[in-house]
């Protein structure tokens, strides 16, 4: 008996990491990118307790994934560079027989992002929406006038008008890829080329306003436009709707406004994926699964102004963000967007050595 207890006791203690790996999920998701009681719903329903943690740009996240052993479950890539990490093998394929919440989403945009994973096998759309630009509609006005192009991207990419406005402050996503294609596309080029010449080309713009720039980062410029430290960002469409509300509860007098600059822009999608080391797939497919419930989705999507996929939750998604055209656009702004580009290493190197150049100034 006593060899037998021991043998249990030993068992038991086998077991029970397991156990406890069970009930904890490791979340890594983007900044300001959920609603507030989210995770504590998903607890309350599932019993799995949640590590959540946030990142500001798909190259801190890329880093993390290709090195190995993240520590995370579930993660939240824009669908482009998903695409190249599928390629070195970072994500397991999800396996769809515990995801029956996936009857909830758009046949058409999730048709759209599978072009970056064929039969969506590795994620699924958490988000979707547009790069532009956020400002800050007095300051605008109190340095342009009335003819301020406030639907175009002169008012970033034009040194003379940046000129004029670099002393309410001009904040740059520290994203290359968006604001690399964003500039080729001004200046007459194809926003999705890989062509080094090109590439170039839109740098040489970028370097031209750098001057008037006064900081590149993905997430500082929600609070700093919400308290007018700065007039202009360029950022997600979800972010600078977030800083509009924010100016709005402070009621200091900033209004914020977003546009899809008249020339196109970025379309991109976030998705929910599984890597390949986690040690809670099942738990991750929950989490996945919870995710994509109508009034979840919804929830989230009236927490933080972003697109959703997610076709059953729109009867509960409010109508002022339904009718934003700045979140949902009419489609003859959304025939001018376009989809990120897939880079291979080359093209990474010289985007690398580009976008450093830009930022320092050297």
């Amino acid at each position: 008996m006593k060899k037998l207890l021991s043998m249990t006791a030993l068992l038991a203690l086998a077991i029970s990491p397991v156990l406890a790996a069970e009930k904890v999920l490791h979340v890594y998701n983007w900044s300001d990118y959920i609603a507030e009681d989210t995770i504590e719903k998903f607890t309350a329903e599932t019993g799995i307790e949640v590590t959540y943690d946030v990142y500001d740009s798909n190259e801190v996240l890329e880093a993390k994934m290709l090195a190995g052993s993240s520590g995370y479950d579930v993660v939240t890539p824009s669908a482009d560079f998903m695409n190249r990490q599928i390629a070195a093998g970072v994500y397991v394929k999800l396996d769809k027989s515990k995801l029956p919440n996936l009857k909830n989403m758009d046949a058409g945009l999730m048709k759209q992002a599978a072009v970056f994973d064929p039969d969506n096998a590795h994620a699924v759309v958490y988000m979707w929406g547009t790069t532009g630009i956020g400002y800050n509609t007095k300051a605008i006005a109190e340095r342009l006038g009335d003819s301020a192009p406030t639907d175009s991207w002169d008012l970033v990419f034009d040194p003379a008008i940046a000129a004029k406005l670099a002393d309410c402050g001009i904040s740059f996503l520290d994203a290359p890829t968006e604001l690399l294609a964003a500039a080729m596309n001004y200046v007459g080029l194809d926003p999705r080329s890989t062509k080094k010449a090109d590439l170039e080309k839109g740098a040489e713009l970028l370097t031209a306003v750098r001057p008037h720039i006064r900081y590149f980062h993905s997430s500082q410029y929600i609070s700093d436009l919400a308290n007018g430290d700065i007039c202009v960002s360029v950022g997600w469409s979800g972010d600078i709707f977030q800083a509009r509300d924010r100016a709005g509860e402070a009621d200091k007098g900033v209004e914020v406004s977003y546009v899809i600059p008249k020339e196109g822009a970025t379309q991109w999608f976030d998705m929910l994926a599984i890597p390949v080391d986690s040690k809670n797939k099942d738990a991750a497919h929950a989490y996945i699964n919870f995710m994509m419930d109508a009034q979840i989705t919804a929830n989230n999507t009236n927490y933080v102004w972003y697109a959703n996929a997610n076709r059953a939750s729109m009867p509960m998604v409010e109508e002022e963000i339904k009718e934003d055209p700045g979140i949902f656009p009419p489609l003859d702004v959304q025939a001018k967007l376009w989809s990120a580009q897939v880079y291979n290493k080359r093209t990474d190197r010289v985007m690398t050595r580009l976008w450093t150049k830009i930022q320092t100034g050297k």
